[in-house]
């Protein structure tokens, strides 16, 4: 499979990834799916210390080992559970990032992460404080680099102006068109990578993925949904399935290295490898399918000329 240079950095990360919180709890089922994305010629899996109460991070640990060396493992951390609370706490303090990339090497039983990610982010947060921390672990071997999960334009630009990140990860798909306008632009100017999740949009965008369309998607409707899917398989016509389009749509755009399409199976994890490769869109088709679907833009708040 062909693998993408994360931002300006020495990671090399297979241009499908495997997002592992869909791996589920159970260990033997978590840890075949994990191999046979592996199998399949993904080289890239990305957790996060808050599936599954860390249980994620664990299933990923035990199904790397003997195989380390063979993979670009990326996690994340910011969201911190309280002892007999429900739920989380937004904390991307320095002194819980350091206490929770300790938990999280124990976890996955490795003394290295490839690609540590903060999980969410507000202005409000101690920026600088936060992208020192990401420092210092670098500095220390720790993490071989750094990057933030985040939908929110004007938090992603102070990432990108003010520290080293390599990636952002954000939703990202044809149905889902929001980081053309603004984000884009912006990572290719800095040389950093868009990592995007969500190309499938929750299974809408495969053959089979009508019924998934009832209760619509973001601004679409369910009857423009249906309409939607058929106006793109028409535009195929043999040069490949709706869910080659899906696939490949984010992959268009330079400044997007990977994508990580959903997979609870082994069928699904095969499809995706099988209908992403060694498929491109054309200009033209690529421009046919932006005029099929909506350029919708963030709302007013997370423009990158509000306040938010």
């Amino acid at each position: 499979m062909k693998k993408n240079r994360l931002g300006q950095s020495d990671l090399y990360v297979s241009e499908i990834g495997f997002g592992c919180m869909s791996i589920g709890t159970e260990e033997k089922t978590a840890i075949h799916l994990i191999h046979e994305a592996l199998e399949q010629g993904i080289n890239f899996l990305d957790t996060a210390d808050l599936y599954d109460q860390g249980r994620n991070e664990e299933l990923v640990g035990k199904a790397i080992r003997g195989k380390r060396d063979q993979i670009i493992l990326a996690t994340k951390v910011g969201n911190r559970r309280i002892e007999g609370q429900e739920g989380w706490v937004w904390d991307p303090s320095p002194t819980y990032i350091k206490s929770a990339v300790k938990e999280s090497l124990r976890r996955l039983g490795t003394d290295y992460i490839d690609l540590y990610q903060l999980h969410g982010g507000t202005l409000e947060d101690p920026i600088d404080e936060t992208i020192e921390t990401f420092e210092e672990l670098k500095r220390e071997g720790i993490i071989r680099q750094y990057g933030i999960s985040s939908i929110r334009p004007n938090v992603i630009l102070e990432y990108v102006n003010r520290s080293g990140i390599v990636s952002v990860m954000s939703q990202y798909s044809l149905l889902d068109r929001r980081p053309e306008e603004q984000i884009l632009p912006l990572l290719a100017k800095h040389g950093i990578s868009l990592i995007a999740r969500g190309p499938l949009a929750k299974g809408i965008l495969t053959e089979d993925g009508e019924h998934k369309s009832e209760k619509g998607y973001l601004d679409y409707t369910p009857k423009q949904l249906a309409v939607l899917r058929e106006d793109l398989r028409k535009i195929s016509n043999n040069r490949g399935s709706l869910h080659q389009t899906a696939l490949r749509y984010p992959l268009y755009h330079p400044a997007v290295a990977a994508i990580i399409p959903g997979a609870s199976s082994v069928q699904q994890i095969v499809r995706n490898v099988q209908e992403g490769k060694d498929f491109n869109l054309s200009t033209n088709r690529y421009e046919q399918i932006q005029q099929l679907t909506k350029s919708t833009d963030y709302d007013e708040e997370h423009r990158l000329d509000g306040s938010n």
